[in-house]
C-alpha cells in the first residue's frame, strides 16, 4: 500500500532499543533508507525559492536569503510509515516558526508543497515552538538530493512522509486538506505512538 521503493536496510528488533523510543510495530536501522515514489528533482540552487502562501499574498527566499536565516542544529529520532526507526539523527536547518513569523496569519493549517508534485498536510500547531525545520544538512553535510536536498521539511514527532522531501514553500489555509499520500490512503495525521499509518488507524 505504501507505493514506495525501499534501498539500503538493515534491520534490528525493537527491544534492541533505548526503552520508551521507539514506537509500537516499528525495527531499527542505523541506515538510512531511500524511499522514493518517483524520480528524484535536481532543482539547481540559483532557482531555488521558498514561498510562503498566505491569502492572496506571499512572501519567498531565494537559497542564499534562506540560508542566511537563523538555523539550528538538532539531534532527533525519526520513524518511517514502512516500519524502520532511525536514532539520533543530526540535522541543520531553520525553524518553522522563523519562516512563518514572516507572514500575518493564523489560519490552523499548512499544505507543505514539493518539487516533484508532492504535498503533504499538517496542523500549524504541529511545526511550531521546536517542532518542525526546514532541514539543508544531515550529519553535518549538505542534504543529498536522494533524502530531500537541498532542503526537506523535519517533523520528526509525526511519521517520516510528513517531514516532505524537495520542500519548496508552504500554503496556510483555514481547512485541513488531504495532501498526496493522505489523498491515497495514509493517515490524515500520522501519529507514530498511535500507529496512524492508514486511514481507519
Amino acid at each position: 500500500m505504501s507505493g514506495f521503493i525501499s534501498r539500503g536496510f538493515r534491520g534490528r528488533r525493537r527491544e534492541d532499543a533505548p526503552e520508551g523510543r521507539v514506537p509500537p510495530g516499528q525495527y531499527l536501522t542505523d541506515d538510512f533508507p531511500v524511499l522514493s515514489a518517483g524520480p528524484t528533482p535536481h532543482t539547481p540552487l540559483e532557482e531555488w525559492t521558498f514561498e510562503i502562501r498566505s491569502g492572496g499574498a506571499s512572501v519567498s527566499w531565494t537559497w542564499e536569503e534562506f540560508r542566511a536565516l537563523p538555523s539550528e542544529t538538532v539531534t532527533v529520532d525519526i520513524h518511517c510509515v514502512t516500519k524502520w526507526s532511525k536514532l539520533d539523527t543530526v540535522w541543520e536547518g531553520v525553524p518553522v516558526e522563523t519562516l512563518l513569523e514572516r507572514v500575518d496569519d493564523d489560519s490552523p493549517y499548512l499544505l507543505a508543497f514539493c518539487d516533484g508534485g508532492y504535498t503533504t498536510n499538517l496542523p500549524v500547531e504541529d511545526v511550531l515552538d521546536g517542532k518542525a525545520w526546514v532541514a539543508f544538512a544531515y550529519g553535518g553535510e549538505p542534504l543529498d538530493p536522494e533524502h530531500g536536498g537541498p532542503a526537506r521539511l523535519l517533523v520528526p514527532h509525526l511519521y517520516f512522509w510528513k517531514s516532505a522531501k524537495w520542500v519548496r514553500g508552504f500554503e496556510l489555509r483555514n481547512e485541513d486538506e488531504p495532501g498526496f499520500w493522505e489523498q491515497n490512503g495514509y493517515h490524515l495525521y500520522g501519529d507514530p505512538w498511535k500507529e496512524q499509518r492508514y486511514w481507519g488507524d
